[in-house]
């Protein structure tokens, strides 16, 4: 085979093979997310029974499978199952005996329903696998368990079929052969014509040795290719020689060649430069290298560590099996860290495949757990907000009544005659309200024992009337923590900001003999925000500092630029802190350690910040002092 055709085949098929590869990769992953989504839905069909099942359940009732199957809003769900997903047959609930207590399809109601393989390891299985299953015809089922009194009582069952993933892939497979034909006549004729160009130096140095080969001395070539040029000028050098020889002259100087320097890359600082804890460890286990991550956790040799030391564990595998181990999650590597971490070893190799060792790299991954918070926390505020029609309806209505028949209670009141005499309220109240200032005719009823046929009815009634105010007063705190305004963001000069929060906390700070600072610079980033609801919460967290200064301090105000364009704003005191128990609730609604506390003002503090889609940070030592860290995006 000539070289021309061998490249053509060589181009051809590294083409054609790329193309295979990313087409299979294109069906798995196709395969995987089909599967995936088809379990993600037929997960949120089985949570939707399974809260609903709950709440039927949980009404009490002599027998909870009738109640079950009789319940309108768990039929509705189980018919519309085919909604959540093309691939879901069918949803049921069986009793812990597998007979079905409500299903789909009401004619397999208290039948046996037999159990099929559980989708959910096949979702998250291997490529081959699911690709088996595809072309099995076989049932699956996604399961979640009920409990009643912490035992099981039943299972909710979502039958999942793979026929829909197989017309996908069968589509998908038609598409990938059609570009593979494409590439396949594409690459030849690329191929051919990049052949014919890189031949061309081949072509000029044969018809050169051709040249010499007749006789023909000082034979030159045109090779502009930088790869030959070192070629052509040899064979230039060749031809002088030969040139001179057939003249009977001297031979001619060779060529020298350069060479060049090669520079060493520091190996060392890149490594410092990472976020992950990277170390190195010699075959017998001896510490070779560490990078500075790596160093806060202090790595010793193995035969120095524990024999349950995880990483002792880990390495000495590696190092045994010579395969790489891993990821663990691990929480606690050394005493006093909580990080959760994530520990991977690979196994070292050289070029001939010589085993030089391992290389274990551990990743702090504690920041999902703050994501997962936040998801929780959302979550949390979305059921609130949808319980707010009923909340405003169920309370709000009534106490506005109480409100009134309150009222109306104390004009009858006030037209009962006087116990002791023979005089109505309605005559002796307007005598006694003339020349009083500020005071009504209805309020000097009220307010004056004397006029009063039964003074402890009056006073129960005013008791009523301030515990209905106070309860109002909470609602409304509860409906605008659940339902804050909508946000008007717009570019926001955080040093007038701040001077008119400074301002604002001014006479509050005087009457403590707090002593203010405020470090915020003019020429600071301006940041994208609802200029109230953010002077809102920071005068939340000036006011709140003030009260934790009973006797006088500091208070701090300052913004500075961070990493990633962001903005910090802190809010530092000197005041008497928060008792570390307590630092995971301060956010809570109504929590509160104040007497006379709402326990809303930090739970609105942390509601504004995550509307900024900002972060907020607290910092506190009893006795020393708090600081509060809002962080944003520059504008």
């Amino acid at each position: 085979m000539s070289i021309k055709a061998k490249q053509v085949a060589g181009v051809t098929t590294l083409v054609v093979v790329v193309v295979f590869a990313l087409s299979a990769y294109h069906l798995a992953t196709l395969a995987r997310l089909s599967f995936q989504d088809t379990a993600s839905r037929g997960q949120m069909l089985a949570q939707a029974v399974f809260q609903r099942a709950r709440d039927v359940v949980g009404q009490g009732g002599a027998d909870p499978y009738a109640a079950l199957r009789a319940d309108g809003g768990i039929r509705s769900i189980l018919e519309s199952s085919s909604a959540y997903s093309r691939n879901v047959t069918y949803a049921a609930i069986v009793n812990k005996d597998g007979v079905a207590i409500a299903h789909s399809f009401a004619s397999l109601e208290d039948l046996p329903l037999v159990e099929q393989e559980d989708f959910a390891p096949l979702a998250n299985g291997r490529a081959a696998d699911q690709f088996r299953a595809v072309y099995s015809d076989r049932m699956f089922e996604i399961r979640q368990t009920m409990l009643a009194d912490d035992k099981e009582f039943g299972v909710i069952r979502i039958g999942v079929s793979t026929l829909l993933v197989r017309d996908e892939l069968r589509t998908a497979l038609r598409n990938a052969a059609g570009a593979v034909v494409v590439a396949l006549i594409v690459s030849s004729l690329f191929a051919m014509l990049l052949s014919q160009w890189m031949l061309r130096p081949i072509h000029v140095i044969q018809s050169g040795l051709s040249r010499l080969g007749r006789g023909e001395l000082d034979v030159t070539l045109d090779l502009k290719e930088q790869e030959f040029r070192d070629l052509g000028s040899s064979f230039e050098a060749v031809s002088a020689q030969l040139s001179a020889l057939g003249r009977g002259g001297g031979g001619a100087d060779p060529a020298a060649v350069e060479s060049r320097p090669g520079g060493a890359t520091d190996l060392e600082s890149v490594m410092d430069n990472l976020e992950d804890a990277v170390a190195l460890f010699s075959p017998r286990g001896e510490l070779i290298f560490c990078n500075k991550a790596m160093s806060a956790l202090q790595p010793r040799a193995l035969d120095t560590l524990p024999a349950d030391n995880p990483i002792k564990q880990v390495v000495e595998r590696t190092l045994a099996g010579r395969k790489s181990q891993g990821p663990i999650s691990l929480a606690g590597l050394e005493p006093g860290d909580t990080a959760e971490r994530l520990l991977v070893t690979h196994a070292i190799e050289d070029t001939s495949g010589r085993f030089l060792g391992a290389m274990l790299v551990a990743r702090n991954i504690g920041y999902l757990s703050q994501v997962h918070s936040t998801l929780n926390y959302s979550r949390k505020l979305a059921a609130l907000g949808r319980l707010m029609a009923g909340v405003a309806h169920e309370v709000k209505n009534p106490l506005n009544a109480m409100t009134i028949h309150l009222e109306l209670l104390k004009q009858k009141l006030l037209r009962q005659p006087i116990a002791a005499g023979g005089a109505g309220l309605a005559d002796s109240a307007p005598r006694q309200a003339q020349g009083v200032p500020g005071v009504s005719r209805d309020e000097s009823r009220i307010a004056d024992p004397g006029l009063t046929a039964a003074p402890d009815i009056t006073k129960h009634v005013d008791i009523i009337a301030k515990e209905i105010r106070h309860l109002d007063e909470v609602l409304n705190g509860f409906l605008k923590f659940a339902r804050p305004d909508e946000l008007k963001l717009q570019p926001v000069h955080l040093a007038t900001l701040i001077s008119d929060i400074r301002t604002s906390v001014a006479p509050e700070a005087q009457r403590r003999n707090i002593a203010m600072k405020v470090d915020c610079p003019d020429m600071l980033p301006e940041i994208n925000a609802d200029q109230g609801m953010l002077s809102q919460a920071l005068l939340n967290l000036a006011l709140n500092a003030c009260q934790a200064m009973p006797d006088g301090g500091t208070l701090k105000l300052s913004c500075h630029t961070t990493s990633r364009r962001r903005v910090e704003i802190d809010v530092e005191d000197t005041g008497v802190g928060i008792p570390p128990e307590n630092l995971g609730r301060i956010f809570d609604l109504y929590f509160t350690t104040k007497e006379k506390g709402s326990g809303i003002g930090l739970s609105m503090v942390y509601r504004i910040v995550q509307l900024h889609d900002g972060e907020v940070e607290v910092q506190s030592t009893p006795g020393r002092g708090t600081r509060f860290r809002l962080i944003f995006r520059q504008a």
